[in-house]
């Protein structure tokens, strides 16, 4: 019993990770219809960002704040000057375009931090362990969890409750349909992809002294965060929630099992419920 809570705990922990990184990126593609190959890109920098804070102020905490922001803005400056463009565009042009950023991003941060791992230091409130039944479970992981726990809920209110939730679910089902209701689009979607870059930014600087900060730190949790989209759905922040903790659920019990098969069980989870609801578990539109 004590074993299958703590795997049950560590995959909640690294899901809650992977939600705040893919329920960006499912909303930004279910609204715009953007496959943004960058958005790992995001998660990347805020957690460079949150170094660069850390090094300079000496608190964890304020990069924990200003991060977010700093790729928030960011995110906007990119989808005025670059995504906005590739509305209608098709999907190669898409690809050619997000992937060519992120070799651009990751080159960027190789040229200023160097290629080795930067030290992050969780903060002295966050170090250390507490006991639950016959285990000692890290503080920072229980952290996370409630990060992850608290944002989500935000998130789902926001999403069926308040007036922005509305629009973006309803650009989500028919954005020509919101547009002709006199909905400034452009506008939204600056917000959303903006919104979208700086909970990616948060993930990273979460992740700094979770797991670890290098350059191309994007590349597998990217993949995860994919594998969240299409498990979940498109569009769906519920369905983002759920795919996340499927999959970081997959992530901590495969290498337990066998070390062999630990990614085969998550593509495996995404597999299976493909087969079964080919739109994803929330899906709004294929």
């Amino acid at each position: 019993m004590a074993l299958g809570l703590q795997l049950t705990l560590s995959g909640l922990a690294f899901g809650g990770l992977v939600f705040l990184l893919a329920v960006g990126l499912t909303v930004i593609l279910g609204l715009m219809d953007v496959l943004n190959l960058a958005h790992g890109s995001f998660y990347m920098l805020g957690a460079y960002a949150g170094v660069t804070v850390l090094h300079i102020v000496g608190s964890f905490w304020l990069a924990l704040a200003l991060a977010p922001i700093v790729l928030a803005l960011l995110g906007a400056a990119l989808e005025v000057a670059f995504f906005r463009r590739l509305t209608g565009r098709g999907p190669l042009m898409q690809v050619l375009l997000t992937f060519g950023l992120s070799l651009v991003f990751v080159d960027l941060v190789r040229w200023r931090f160097g290629p080795q791992n930067q030290p992050f230091p969780a903060p002295p409130q966050l170090s250390g362990s507490i006991g639950i039944l016959d285990f000692r479970f890290p503080v920072y992981e229980a952290f996370v969890i409630a990060v992850a726990a608290l944002l989500g809920a935000a998130l789902l209110l926001g999403w069926r409750r308040l007036r922005v939730g509305a629009i973006l679910r309803a650009g989500v089902a028919d954005r020509e349909m919101v547009g002709l209701l006199g909905v400034d689009l452009a506008r939204v979607f600056t917000l959303t992809f903006a919104a979208g870059a700086g909970l990616a930014g948060l993930a990273g600087v979460i992740a700094g002294p979770y797991l670890a900060t290098y350059p191309g730190m994007d590349e597998n949790v990217l993949i995860l965060a994919l594998a969240v989209v299409v498990v979940g759905g498109l569009g769906s922040v519920a369905g983002a929630l759920v795919g996340a903790l499927l999959i970081g659920l997959a992530t901590s019990v495969g290498p337990f099992l066998r070390q062999e098969i630990a990614t085969a069980l998550v593509f495996g989870v995404m597999a299976l419920v493909l087969l079964v609801r080919p739109r994803g578990l929330f899906g709004l539109r294929a």
